[in-house]
């Protein structure tokens, strides 16, 4: 058996690019096992030359992946870092998105959006248990609407969290069901494992990959 296959050094242990703890007693077991390996094997029939480079190319290979996991994660915390730095400017800005909308009498700017052969569009209001409370009829258009809060009889809703959505239909034919995006201002941005959460006026929660416009109000 060569002597160097029994050197440490061999087996790429440098006292200088030691990884981390984790790594390095990982690195000290696998050289207590080949040492164990040298002295306890049949000096009649050796482990050749052959097998121990097999094994120092497995142990390589785990190595290098180890360290390519902590530095994607180092990288992700730095690009999660830099996520949160940009939406910083979102603060006090409108984001619009197809979530509930927080009501508390003044009128939310809605975005709707009818299907392209509709002739006819209806707002469909529901409060936070789901009950229905409005059916509005709005401009067959993709324009900018102002939804003033009003229930079935017209007198204002209470302040609360409402759920839109819009009808579209051809004459009597519905042809869709689809939500409304609204517009309402970002006061908190989160970050999380699952992303970047907006926190919107009323405690109402956005994932920020779901927001499709900004405003300044």
């Amino acid at each position: 058996m060569d002597i160097a296959t029994t050197n440490p050094t061999a087996f790429g242990a440098s006292p200088t690019t030691a990884p981390g703890p984790a790594i390095a007693s990982d690195y000290k077991t696998f050289l207590l096992m080949l040492t164990t390996q040298l002295q306890n094997q049949d000096p009649l029939d050796p482990v050749a030359s052959s097998d121990f480079a097999v094994q120092l190319a497995t142990f390589a290979g785990v190595e290098q992946q180890t360290l390519t996991n902590d530095l994607l994660e180092s990288l992700n915390t730095q690009f999660g870092m830099m996520s949160m730095a940009q939406l910083a400017g979102w603060i006090g800005q409108e984001a619009r998105a197809a979530v509930p909308v927080y009501y508390e009498g003044a009128p939310v700017a809605l975005s709707p959006n009818p299907a392209s052969n509709a002739d006819r569009a209806v707002l469909v209001v529901t409060d936070s248990g789901g009950r229905l409370v409005s059916r509005e009829e709005l401009p067959v258009t993709g324009d900018p609407y102002e939804w003033l809060g009003a229930d079935a009889t017209g007198n204002p809703l209470p302040t609360g969290t409402y759920s839109l959505s819009l009808e579209s239909y051809a004459g009597e034919t519905l042809l869709a069901t689809t939500p409304v995006e609204s517009y309402a201002l970002i006061l908190e941005a989160q970050g999380g494992p699952g992303g970047t959460t907006l926190m919107l006026a009323g405690g109402v929660r956005v994932a920020a990959e779901n927001v499709t416009a900004l405003r300044v109000p």
